[in-house]
């Protein structure tokens, strides 16, 4: 029997392993006597350890008293804290719970006893932070974050060696079988009991095929959510510290990010596929071998399956235990979600992921073909990309059929869908879940009646109305067809080569699929994040049709690099990993995986996407002329009007422009050229354009971190009017118009009197907060007093944002001198225009002539009248007030559930939810926001942060934004605020 110092523990020769009994005033008592540290105790969960926190008379923390359990030995305590020391030195930047030393080194450890026999008890290094346990979502960055820590810990111990190293332990996934079967009793259920065993009996034979490919080495083995520290103050939580290293052992290598990614599935809106950002961070520090890539989700199922019955035998022997008890639901949830695809189809992903490609084999030539006498197949394209999917056809029912039908009376003999490819037909407009869209099979449709045969000697599997099963080769070909068709064949009958199967109408749907035999039944249609998992279990079946097999067509994954390259990389784009976007209708954006987001942010078609008469309206004068406004034409003069006839008097004269940019930079000039008066006043956290002298009067940090200190001379900025967050707040926002007037007078006083006051008249860089009442009154009045003018802003509030008005200045019941328009103009055709007086006009003509090339071009004229007609027709301004009005009462209620809803500012569908930490100081939550933008995004929505701390979602959509879609927004933003802790 060895020495007590030097014995290890046997999990299989115990009967069980509860805590220590200790009381917090006796674990006060031992650290004090033993280890010489002094402290009020306060218990500490753990599965089959002691843990107290000890805090100092000031209610500080100390330091971790950790009391190991009877059964382990002081040998494995030792090898647990030189490993911890060995990481710590090798890795600076990550905190680590190594043991505290005396002054001599030598460490705070001892070996006394206790009720159950000695225990080592030790004071270890207290990590602040706390760690990432409990139902949080945890990000895509954090997820990344904790694979590369525990690549980091693979690779420092992978030639750490010690006699303590030397276990036998329950969470070592090489017993995991054993585990299992002697605990499985303790799951009461039979229904759940029965799938913990049938999971672990299929795991255990994909990992012992492999085992002797497995690599041994030292692992930690627990590098979990509940013993990674996130750096304090994170957000999105980011884990940089690592604690308990009570499972220490020798065991497989990947089973350290096995038992990690089993610790991610519990977590709120997490799915099997969200870990794959921890395995990819994991294979970039520590490659995975083939070998090991293919045992990784066996063992995340085998981790599952221990956890279940550990979690159980626990509970059942230690009743007091409040911690194992607690963790019985999340311990379950982790292993239905690691049971809930077929654990080929996670194999394949995870190879997938880290660079061990096994893409869908070729189906071999057959010895008669399936179908006779059809020649070519015509394609039909159902992806996002495809004309068949215009003017919303996508969300047509039997949109499929009407195509196939188009293409049938076109001449085609027979029409076939891609293998692989993504149906964009098969999305909803609204989800918060990715849609089933990329197909495992092909369809058809047959312009006559036709015969199928068998494509080879084979065993009907199955037959029955609709259905065929049939052997061919390692696969098994599948055939679905109308209900009412009735096959020729048997089930469980042998067949011949070119022996018909059924007898196929002309004109309806088909189903052809090839699936390996010894593979998991495959849907026909799988969600785009893990088709990389079901479409190796399948083949393409054009071989059976006597077609070459058609690769399936890939995005390619270097569009974002090759974006960098040659777009300067100021021009930025949202996301960090962007969905890629290649169509819009109405208010939803649509990727080239067929998932429909619904665009919270696109103020520059307020009509919707894709509009028709717009789209009509533009191919048709394409087709006439497209010129510059020099020539003589109708359009230019029509649309001058239309829009001239919107302004009250006496604003009648139209400068046609390309952009917003451009129409505040030409807005400034006609001031001082009018005035002869060259300094200008603007507001400060405003955003007016990158021209020159637009961007000269934008002040706001976020897009120039140096605007205040960059601006020319001649610009003078007075404090911005936020009613909210500004200086002067409610009430209070009255003396802002009053300090504005004194900086105009004493520009004037001091002989530089302003030219212009340039401003929003509704302030939307600071997410569509109204100005204070009577505010431009007041200042318009004081820089026109001067010999000013005022120039409006309405490039983002004009045009029936608003609802309640279709200007913005109307809401300020004044009148400005200049009005500066653009984006909603020309629903994105780039669109802009100045109107002003007709003397203040034709003052720019001491400066010399004024021309745009594509301003007021045929084409532009023609948008800029279909916008306004359907603006009118569609009443997309009375659509702002009541569906605008709608949602913000639905986002002001969320006030009432996540305290870091702030304030929900604006009018109409012109909104900004301001998040912030605090609602007393008003603390702004940007690294918040950032993470909630993130997490819609994964649920289906497009919403991106504004303001100069970027605390503010800006809510701007196109006009056509309905009911269903506003509840959709609201339900989504209190789900994604619930996964993401800020509910109560």
């Amino acid at each position: 029997m060895p020495h007590p110092e030097h014995r290890t523990v046997d999990f299989f020769a115990e009967d069980a392993l509860p805590v220590p009994r200790i009381t917090p005033a006796e674990a006060e008592l031992l650290a004090a006597r033993e280890l010489g540290i002094a402290g009020r105790a306060e218990s500490l969960g753990s599965q089959q350890d002691a843990n107290f926190l000890l805090r100092d008379g000031d209610g500080g923390i100390a330091a971790v008293l950790k009391i190991a359990n009877p059964a382990f030995g002081a040998v494995e305590v030792e090898a647990q804290d030189a490993a911890a020391d060995l990481i710590e030195a090798a890795h600076p930047e990550l905190r680590v719970a190594t043991v505290l030393r005396d002054h001599d080194g030598a460490p705070r450890r001892a070996v006394v006893e206790v009720e159950g026999g000695p225990v080592t008890a030790r004071v270890l290094r207290h990590l602040d932070g706390g760690a990432l346990s409990g139902p949080r979502h945890l990000s895509a960055r954090t997820v990344a974050a904790m694979g590369t820590i525990a690549g980091k810990v693979s690779t420092t111990l992978r030639y750490f060696r010690h006699p303590g190293l030397d276990r036998v332990l329950q969470w070592d996934l090489r017993h995991a079988d054993r585990v299992v079967a002697r605990l499985a009793g303790h799951v009461g259920e039979p229904e759940r009991r029965a799938a913990v065993l049938a999971a672990t009996d299929e795991a255990w034979a994909r990992v012992e095929s492999v085992a002797a490919e497995l690599p041994l080495q030292a692992v930690h083995l627990d590098l979990t959510d509940d013993n990674l520290i996130r750096r304090p103050g994170s957000c999105p939580p980011m884990p940089d510290g690592i604690i308990d290293f009570g499972d220490l052992t020798a065991s497989w290598a990947v089973g350290e990010l096995a038992v990690q990614l089993s610790s991610m599935l519990h977590h709120d809106g997490i799915e099997p596929h969200q870990v794959l950002p921890a395995v990819r961070a994991f294979h970039a520090v520590r490659p995975l071998s083939a070998a090991e890539a293919g045992a990784l989700w066996p063992l995340v199922v085998l981790r599952a399956a221990v956890l279940v019955v550990s979690g159980r035998q626990q509970a059942a022997v230690d009743a007091d235990n409040a911690y194992a008890t607690a963790a019985l639901d999340r311990e379950w949830r982790i292993f239905e979600q690691a049971t809930r695809l077929p654990l080929a189809v996670m194999t394949n992903l995870v190879q997938d992921a880290t660079g061990h490609v096994h893409g869908p084999a070729a189906a071999a030539p057959p010895a008669h073909q399936l179908l006779r006498g059809f020649g070519e197949f015509t394609l039909l394209d159902l992806s996002t990309d495809a004309d068949t999917m215009d003017g919303g056809n996508w969300l047509e029912a039997g949109a499929e059929d009407r195509a196939a039908a188009a293409a049938l009376a076109g001449g085609a003999a027979a029409v076939r869908t891609p293998y692989g490819g993504v149906r964009l037909s098969r999305t909803p407009a609204l989800s918060a879940v990715s849609p089933e869209t990329v197909s495992t099979g092909v369809d058809l449709w047959l312009g006559r009646t036709a015969a199928a045969h068998a494509p080879d000697a084979g065993r009907v599997l199955a037959a029955g109305p609709g259905k065929i099963e049939l052997t061919y080769g390692q696969w098994v070909l599948e055939l679905a067809f109308a209900a009412t068709v009735q096959p020729l064949v048997a089930e469980g009958a042998e067949v011949g080569a070119g022996e018909e199967l059924v007898h196929l109408p002309a004109c309806t749907a088909v189903r052809l699929a090839l699936r390996d035999a010894d593979g998991p039944a495959v849907p026909p249609l799988v969600r785009p994040e893990y088709a990389a998992g079901w479409l190796p279990l399948t083949a393409d079946p054009a071989p059976l049709l006597g077609l070459a097999r058609i690769e399936p067509v890939e995005e390619r994954s270097d569009l974002l690099e090759r974006r960098g390259e040659v777009f300067a990389t100021v021009q930025g784009h949202y996301y960090d990993a962007p969905p890629r976007i290649e169509r819009g209708w109405r208010h939803h954006l649509l990727s080239t995986d067929g998932r429909s987001y619904l665009d919270i942010v696109n103020n520059v078609t307020p009509l919707g996407h894709a509009h028709p008469r717009v789209e009509q309206a533009v191919a048709r004068q394409l087709r006439r002329l497209n010129t510059n406004s020099r020539f003589h034409y109708a359009s230019v003069v029509e649309f001058t009007e239309r829009l001239a006839a919107l302004l009250p008097a006496p604003l009648d004269t139209v400068f046609l422009v390309n952009s917003g940019s451009e129409a505040v930079d030409l807005g400034l000039r006609l001031a001082i050229g009018a005035t002869g008066q060259p300094d200008v006043v603007a507001l400060r956290e405003a955003y007016h354009g990158w021209t020159y002298a637009s961007d000269a009067v934008s002040t706001s940090l976020q897009d120039n971190p140096n605007a205040l200190a960059t601006r020319p001379s001649w610009v003078h900025t007075v404090d911005s009017p936020n009613p909210y967050r500004g200086r002067h707040r409610g009430a209070d926002a009255a003396r802002y118009a009053p300090e504005a007037v004194a900086e105009i007078d004493g520009l004037a006083a001091a002989g530089r009197p302003a030219g212009a006051f340039v401003s929003e008249t509704f302030y939307g860089n600071a997410g569509g907060v109204a100005l204070p009442d009577g505010y431009l009154a007041e200042v318009y009045a004081a820089v026109r007093r001067h010999g000013g003018l005022a120039v409006a802003d309405e490039v983002q509030a004009g045009y029936g944002r608003l609802g309640h008005w279709f200007w913005g200045f109307e809401q300020q019941q004044v009148v400005p001198d200049i009005v500066c328009v653009a984006k909603a103009m020309g629903n994105g055709h780039p669109l802009g225009a100045v109107v002003t007086t007709r003397a203040i006009a034709e003052r720019y003509r001491e400066q010399g002539y004024f021309f745009s090339s594509t301003g007021g071009s045929p084409v532009s004229s023609v948008v800029g009248l279909t916008v306004l007609d359907a603006l009118r027709d569609e009443d997309l301004q009375g659509n702002a007030v009541r569906v605008g009005g709608h949602l913000k009462r639905r986002l002001e209620a969320l006030g009432d559930r996540h305290g870091i809803v702030g304030a929900v500012h604006g009018s109409g569908l012109y909104l900004g939810l301001e998040l912030v930490r605090d609602r007393g100081t008003l603390e702004p939550a940007t690294e918040e926001t950032a993470e909630l933008c993130d997490r819609m995004l994964d649920l289906g929505v497009v919403v991106q942060p504004t303001g100069d701390h970027l605390n503010i979602l800006k809510i701007k959509p196109p006009l056509c934004l309905d009911t269903a879609a506003a509840d959709f927004f609201a339900e989504t933003l209190d789900l994604a605020l619930t996964q993401l802790g800020h509910a109560g």
